[in-house]
């Protein structure tokens, strides 16, 4: 099966997809490392206590999938995923090149990331698609977890290297400086990756891939899903859930200031990422060799309580700052194995138990909710100076308490139940 309906060529679109989701995780987070040295290189040009501030910038991502996430689903599954990832390429490839020409201006800036913002949707919600048109059931968790990995290694590359391009050290000369060679850097990636996108990107295989018949049209699915017993929960897992990582992303410079952290080098997103890298590897390929979904959840959940608690309570643990510092770098760590891992995973799940409504849509209604509540959480952790983030770092440890209680209901993905018991 995996000659003729599934050709070496999909590792191609595997690589040229995971390429273009680096550089647009790149471009969502690109101040949000270095928010605190951003706000001086911007001073004068916006108001830090108003919605439009540093922050802002992160959370437009978030806000322009509300809007465009159901459209660029609907494009995606009427007109194909090459149409819809062709879309996403040239938005990528022109705003990039805005942002870094006007990288002094913030409301050219702001302009920008808008359009990077719109661009997104159009690439994460074809993810479950792609897999579906060009890999196997059996690889699928693991095609996905691979584009999660491209995910978290653009966030990871923000979190790490845009504080050695900056100047992040309020101790050192030319602190606040440096945006504009850190976004030319990223902007000719991203046009690279535009290119290589629209150049090598295709619609399926010749012989078609899997489950091409009997599917839904994207109302149907949509309506087809909403009513589904267990994607009601899986969705319910992704507000809280994505909700959480989305917040926590956005806002990881504000967190590691909240630990003692003095400067903005990024450590604690970074080890975030480098844990939910290691994790998207590990859980989705252990997840198609044994073809349960529900099982891996399940751990994911467990493990991303004591972590978000390790997180928020570290100052109350130990009174030592290095230590505070080390057990947050740690929990960091764990809950990105955990959460980051649980993504893939459960776009997958949600892909197989939702058939024969389209992937693009059950994808985008995750990604819509989780959207949804990490720009609410946004919001509120950012307003007033962050005054309110140690309360919603609170309340996060509560819902992944029920998080764990809500995977529980889940019931297996009837697919992978057929495929174990065909082996």
């Amino acid at each position: 099966m995996a000659g003729s309906v599934y050709p070496r060529y999909r590792y191609v679109i595997l690589a040229v997809f995971m390429f273009i989701t680096v550089v647009i995780e790149i471009q969502w987070l690109t101040h949000a490392a270095v928010a605190r040295p951003a706000a001086l290189f911007y001073s004068g040009q916006f108001n830090p206590d108003s919605f439009l501030n540093i922050d802002f910038l992160a959370m437009v991502y978030m806000l322009a999938f509300l809007l465009v996430s159901f459209p660029a689903s609907y494009i995606i599954d009427t007109y194909g995923i090459r149409t819809g990832l062709s879309i996403g390429a040239v938005l990528v490839a022109v705003f990039s090149t805005l942002k870094f020409l006007l990288a002094g201006n913030f409301i050219g800036v702001v302009i920008a990331q808008t359009g990077l913002a719109i661009a997104q949707p159009f690439i994460l919600n074809a993810v479950t698609a792609v897999t579906a048109r060009w890999f196997p059931l059996d690889q699928r968790g693991t095609a996905a977890g691979l584009l999660a990995l491209a995910q978290y290694a653009g966030i990871l590359m923000v979190m790490l290297v845009t504080p050695a391009l900056v100047g992040s050290r309020p101790d050192f000369p030319g602190y606040g400086t440096g945006f504009e060679r850190m976004l030319l850097i990223y902007g000719i990636l991203s046009i690279l990756a535009a290119l290589l996108l629209l150049l090598f990107m295709r619609e399926s295989p010749s012989g078609g891939g899997e489950e091409e018949t009997e599917r839904y049209g994207f109302s149907r699915g949509i309506r087809h899903i909403v009513a589904h017993r267990d994607m009601q929960i899986t969705i319910g897992l992704f507000v809280i859930g994505l909700g959480i990582f989305n917040a926590i992303s956005s806002m990881t410079d504000a967190i590691a200031e909240r630990a003692g952290v003095a400067d903005s080098n990024g450590l604690i997103g970074g080890m975030m990422l480098i844990g939910g890298i290691i994790g998207a590897i590990i859980l989705p390929l252990l997840s198609d060799r044994t073809m349960k979904r529900k099982r891996f959840l399940v751990i994911c959940m467990a493990g991303m309580v004591p972590a978000m608690a390790g997180l928020t309570f570290a100052g109350k643990i130990t009174g030592d700052p290095g230590q505070v510092y080390l057990i947050s770098l740690l929990s960091s760590a764990a809950l990105g194995f955990f959460v980051m891992s649980a993504g893939p995973i459960g776009f997958q799940y949600a892909a197989e138990i939702s058939f024969p409504a389209p992937e693009s849509a059950s994808q985008g209604i995750l990604l819509w909710s989780g959207q949804l509540s990490g720009m609410i959480f946004v919001t509120g952790m950012s307003i007033q100076n962050n005054r309110f983030l140690g309360n919603f770092m609170w309340v996060f440890v509560a819902l992944s308490v029920l998080l764990l209680a809500g995977v529980m209901m889940l019931r297996e993905s009837p697919m992978a139940r057929r495929i174990r018991s065909s082996a």
